[in-house]
């Protein structure tokens, strides 16, 4: 199954460049057992809150919902990303956050009487996604150069990369976002990236539906996503990086260049009920949820 519901929340005023630190974009709730959002985790004894990726938050979905029956009462939120979840975390808001990123050395410091302990439930593709027009313009695949050309904004018309006479719209991720970190790996390695561009063709979004909702309501657009948030949508096309296509063996062996990890994570090793949710992702049954995300298992992964 997909999301139980969906309820779009716009908690602050969308933030102009992925250097902004500040703000968050509209968040999505995903109610898998219980209405509301995530508030104190310390709010009933046996509910677990979870927050965070817009990536994870599919899996553990649907991982709600399978548990229901056996009577943990789980909900499950995407408000701020990866950085948000890991945030709410810290501060002792929620159960378990949600992350398509690692932690680093600044969420350590930020919260030194959280004992971060993270668990691997599988791992993603980004892409950069391209709209099928612009693909069967010419455009077959992008090399590292010219992806960065495209979110710098100094490539401006598809035709510079030998696609149609149709000018860019680059659709960036928010700060914090797993995904725009995964792409900024990818250009910059462990360099900054530059300010971003000042153009009306480009935009900032959040998650990953929102994502894919601008790329399909855009001619010319380009945005890093979930390959797996592509999956039934032949109008998006996920474009080969220097070469290489993200297919499963490419994914799995690491030679796609935008591979990702996804977790979740706990303050402290998992115990009591919430042991009893990740043991059930982690569990044959509960990694049979990934695939069907388009997302790989841990044994796909070697792990």
């Amino acid at each position: 199954m997909s999301f139980l519901s969906v309820e779009t929340r716009s908690t602050a005023p969308r933030p102009t460049g992925r250097r902004v630190r500040q703000g968050a974009s509209a968040a999505l709730l995903l109610s898998a057992a219980l209405t509301g959002c995530a508030g104190s985790a310390k709010a009933g004894s046996d509910a677990i809150q979870a927050s965070g990726s817009t990536t994870v938050a599919p899996v553990a979905s649907d991982a709600a919902e399978a548990l229901k029956a056996k009577g943990l009462s789980i909900t499950v939120a995407t408000q701020g990303g990866s950085a948000g979840g890991i945030s709410q975390l810290g501060t002792g808001q929620i159960n378990i956050a949600l992350s398509s990123k690692p932690l680093s050395d600044k969420d350590h410091k930020a919260y030194p009487d959280t004992e971060f302990v993270t668990t691997q439930i599988g791992a993603d593709a980004v892409g950069v996604i391209i709209t099928k027009e612009v693909a069967d313009g010419g455009v077959k695949g992008l090399s590292k150069v010219q992806v960065a050309g495209l979110f710098e904004g100094r490539i401006t018309n598809w035709k510079e990369v030998g696609g149609p006479d149709l000018p860019v719209f680059v659709y960036d991720k928010e700060p914090g976002r797993g995904t725009r970190e995964v792409l900024d790996k990818f250009i910059y390695g462990k360099g900054e990236p530059p300010a971003p561009p000042k153009s009306a063709n480009y935009a900032v979004v959040g998650g990953n539906l929102e994502t894919r909702n601008k790329l399909k309501s855009t001619r010319g657009s380009i945005a890093p996503l979930s390959t797996g948030f592509i999956d039934g949508h032949p109008d998006l096309v996920a474009v080969p990086l220097e070469g290489v296509a993200p297919t499963l063996e490419n994914v799995a062996s690491g030679k796609y260049p935008m591979t990702r990890p996804l977790y979740m994570i706990t303050n402290g090793t998992p115990q009591g009920t919430v042991k009893q949710y990740i043991d059930y992702i982690l569990s044959t049954e509960g990694q049979k949820l990934l695939p069907k995300h388009g997302y790989l298992t841990r044994d796909q992964m070697g792990l």
